[in-house]
């Protein structure tokens, strides 16, 4: 009798968990639905009136950055092709500076 008793709260513990986990999974699935719709009717608000105005703004910025992507990178292959060790000397010590101050700012946590 004793084990058919433990057999049945576990059985009822399990069932329970079991209700509770399924109501914290809609809730979260409805939570996600909520901000879901919220934030399409958000990007409609703002895209829906004015979306040729922002599509242009959006377009141009995308261009100018493509723009200064290349004239950087066309910048430094005329540097490192006219300088190869200058050029060396500058990554070698951008990448020591970086462990330097990895290392100094590191926390206790992380050793």
């Amino acid at each position: 009798m004793r084990h058919r008793d433990i057999e049945r709260q576990i059985r009822d513990t399990t069932d329970r968990a079991g209700e509770r986990a399924r109501h914290y999974a809609d809730d979260a699935a409805n939570t996600a639905q909520n901000l879901l719709e919220r934030g399409r009717r958000r990007i409609n608000e703002r895209f829906g009136k004015r979306g040729k105005q922002y599509g242009q703004q959006l377009t141009q910025a995308a261009e100018d950055l493509a723009d200064e992507a290349n004239y950087h990178y066309r910048r430094l292959r005329r540097q490192v092709s006219r300088h190869p060790a200058a050029t060396v000397a500058i990554i070698a010590g951008t990448i020591g500076a970086f462990l330097l101050l990895r290392r100094a700012f590191r926390s206790d946590d992380d050793e």
